[in-house]
């Protein structure tokens, strides 16, 4: 992990193993249920970051993905629904020492805690959050979700969904988060190599994690995961490489000459150089903003994973550091009592009102 990205964090000296971040509770999650692999993918991952567990804080809202931080060997903190970006800035700006993460869902980061969400990303906090996403409401028992599609059934729409749903990437690209990525509960690898990325990452780092609920809404993503189906529909995003999929890459992105729209087409001997060249470091999000677009809301088909972009931007914490230490070095460590009885505050005189004036 770069020096800049957690510079006051000490270093474990101990190397630790993906054991010593499995706690002594009980995981309680449906049979099946993705969050287990997600779960195992972060322990696991744990070790790599090189620290002590204590400087490691897991912050979560509500909903099923939520209850991770209990099975986290880690200081955590299980909190109000929606509200965990808002807790972990919190901690994050007055604790750079820490490691902080944030395990959100779909319904609790998207619904009500999307205002705390867009703001931690459009302020690059030293956050990195990991968003469960499996198109439900599954801890209430399978309500449609900000990221199911039109026409949805569910209990709280028999007839259908008639709202249009938010894609994740899109709104934090929107935000102008200095890190998006998108990854797959089931694939470990490159579920670890987003981890990976995310934790090197000056910032805030924003992952959204195809997860599957097979009890509410099974199958939500398997064209995704079938290794057959996957091939033609799965686009795999690797920073300075050509954007192909396919068998054999028989299949790339290019840029529309008339609209600037991104599109799929059969690599050619004639279109083969026009095929994009994945850059997840450029400054405009323009790019990245049409590859989240790709993939068609409903079938899922031209799915781009991996990291859409990786920037650097001013980091929010280190930002308001340097203003402490400003203020400080021109006004010596402030004082409470004088701030609270400044210049903007007064006092109310006390006049005292005769017997007979008193209202009976």
């Amino acid at each position: 992990m770069p020096a800049e990205a957690v510079s006051l964090v000490p270093r474990t000296e101990v190397p630790l193993a993906a054991k010593d971040f499995k706690s002594n509770q009980e995981v309680r999650w449906c049979p099946g249920c993705g969050d287990y692999a997600i779960l195992a993918a972060v322990q696991g991952f744990m070790p790599e970051l090189g620290l002590p567990r204590e400087n490691i804080v897991f912050v979560s809202g509500i909903g099923c993905s939520s209850r991770l931080p209990y099975y986290m060997n880690t200081y955590g903190m299980h909190s109000i629904h929606g509200r965990a970006p808002a807790i972990a800035t919190g901690l994050a700006s007055s604790r750079r020492d820490l490691s902080v993460w944030v395990v959100t869902g779909d319904g609790d980061a998207l619904s009500i805690g999307g205002n705390h969400l867009i703001h931690a990303l459009r302020r690059n906090v030293n956050l990195k959050i990991l968003l469960f996403n499996n198109r439900i409401y599954g801890l209430t028992k399978g309500q449609y979700s900000p990221t199911s599609e039109i026409g949805k059934i569910t209990k709280s729409t028999p007839m259908g969904s008639l709202d249009a749903p938010f894609n994740p990437v899109s709104l934090a690209l929107g935000a102008e988060a200095s890190f998006v990525a998108r990854t797959i509960d089931s694939d470990r690898k490159h579920l670890t190599e987003v981890l990976r990325a995310a934790a090197g990452h000056p910032g805030t780092a924003l992952i959204e994690i195809y997860q599957n609920c097979n009890i509410f809404n099974d199958g939500a993503f398997e064209l995704l995961k079938d290794k057959q189906q996957a091939a033609e529909a799965v686009i795999r995003l690797e920073h300075g490489r050509p954007i192909r999929f396919g068998t054999e890459g028989a299949k790339g992105v290019v840029r529309e000459a008339t609209t600037g729209d991104l599109k799929v087409v059969r690599v050619t001997p004639e279109n083969e150089g026009q095929i994009l060249v994945h850059d997840a470091h450029t400054a405009s999000p323009t790019t990245a903003f049409a590859l989240s677009r790709l993939a068609d809301p409903d079938t899922l088909h031209h799915t781009p994973i991996g990291v859409f972009r990786n920037i650097d931007r001013p980091v929010y914490d280190t930002l308001m550091a340097d203003q402490l230490d400003a203020a400080i070095e021109k006004n010596g460590k402030g004082d409470l009592t004088t701030l609270l009885t400044g210049d903007d505050t007064w006092t109310v005189p006390s006049h005292r009102v005769p017997h007979s004036r008193r209202p009976q």
